[in-house]
């Protein structure tokens, strides 16, 4: 039997029927990928803790696990403590640290499970750093931290050292200093600007061609200390021409420095590739994305079938996705954390919209309601009569009935 509902359409348009697709969602597959597969992982929050969640921070440790063994369980890794877990907006240093253990802990029990962790400056705000020795103290904090725990680095990109560089010499100095003493190769993560304002203008320039001869330069003399670099510009051409310029040598397992993209609009093409370049990592990316949280069963079945050389098919699952990322994705890029965890609402996954910060009120009933459309179309709704009583449920909050 057809489920359908009224959603809002526009400011002064009325209801319109939506009556849903009924498309089954995609079953993951059980083969091996032949691209290594990041999701970048939300956080529950704990939404009857008696704290004001504009100040403080806290987490439904239960739930947050769970997401992450149902993540594991698809055959996707977990990129910890990063952006799209609300690191900088609202989930703080001691809470990411805490989140990083009991990570890695959980990891430990399932075969194969990937874990990296995100190290940053953010326990240094901005305003109290004064110089670059500053920057690189801050990190070497959370580095040590987090490789106490065990914990694979994924060095983010620094608000502060955004704020105090002076000029790309200032970027190979710190990025060197901490590669040097990285005990694993880490993960270098270049954030655009679109995704947080502060840090327009890193590797020490506005211009994006010099940014990326600058952070060549900086994994072309460490090699072997950078398993790879995860960008996101949202710049496919961007990608692949950087791609195609990363040493051969090096790496994780010293075959090269491997691409991961973090194009959240052009995942598709770019995990695919194009199989142009010199070298096997050169003609396509590995993963390490946001949107994946969201879309992850169809993620892991489009990826079992690109490793079987099913091109067409990992395509026919991944193309219906990309209408729901560049929505989820829109300008203002930073509030997407709403729609992944909106998502895990409308799916089972956590019993609440509520979100670190208060994050949920980021987004407005009208792109949350073009938001659940799409993701009934891309076959990302696994319980539609759940999904529908929960859109039900947001919408008789905004007085919509």
């Amino acid at each position: 039997m057809a489920l359908t509902l009224s959603l809002p359409v526009s400011k002064d348009a009325p209801l319109a029927p939506y009556t849903l697709r009924g498309i089954v969602p995609a079953r993951p597959s059980k083969v091996s990928f032949d691209r290594i597969a990041y999701s970048a992982a939300h956080v529950v929050a704990d939404p009857l803790a008696a704290r004001d969640p504009w100040v403080h921070t806290v987490v439904d440790w239960d739930a947050t696990i769970a997401y992450r063994q149902h993540l594991w369980s698809l055959g996707l890794g977990v990129a910890e403590a990063m952006d799209t877990a609300q690191r900088g907006m609202g989930l703080d240093w001691p809470t990411s640290l805490e989140l990083i253990r009991r990570s890695l802990d959980a990891a430990r029990d399932v075969p194969g499970a990937l874990v990296a962790s995100g190290c940053g400056t953010d326990h240094l705000p901005p305003e109290d750093a004064t110089s670059v020795d500053d920057v690189i103290r801050a990190y070497e904090e959370q580095m040590a931290a987090i490789e106490k725990l065990g914990g694979r680095i994924i060095l983010m990109a620094s608000r502060a050292l955004a704020r105090v560089a002076r000029s790309p010499d200032d970027y190979i100095r710190v990025y060197g200093r901490l590669l040097e003493q990285a005990r694993e190769p880490v993960i270098l993560h270049w954030l655009g600007d679109m995704f947080d304002p502060a840090l327009a203008g890193y590797w020490g320039t506005e211009n994006l061609d010099q940014a990326t001869q600058t952070a060549l330069e900086i994994i072309s003399a460490h090699a072997s200390k950078v398993d790879g670099i995860k960008i996101s510009l949202l710049d496919a051409q961007r990608e692949i021409a950087m791609r195609r310029r990363l040493p051969t040598h090096g790496g994780n397992d010293g075959k090269g420095v491997r691409m991961y993209t973090g194009d959240d609009f052009n995942y598709a093409q770019l995990i695919a590739g194009d199989g142009d370049g010199d070298h096997p990592r050169h003609g396509h990316s590995d993963a390490l994305l946001g949107i994946f949280d969201a879309i992850a069963p169809v993620a892991s079945a489009a990826l079992g079938e690109l490793a079987q050389g099913n091109t067409e098919r990992f395509h026919a699952l991944m193309a219906p996705t990309v209408p729901l990322s560049r929505h989820i994705f829109q300008a203002p890029t930073r509030f997407y954390k709403t729609g992944i965890v909106f998502m895990a609402w409308l799916n089972g996954y956590q019993d609440h919209f509520t979100m670190v910060g208060a994050q949920q009120g980021a987004r407005s009933v009208l792109h949350l309601a073009e938001l659940f459309r799409l993701a009934d179309q891309a076959g990302l709704l696994e319980q539609p009569e759940l999904a529908v009583r929960r859109m039900r449920t947001l919408l008789a909050l905004h007085g919509i009935e």
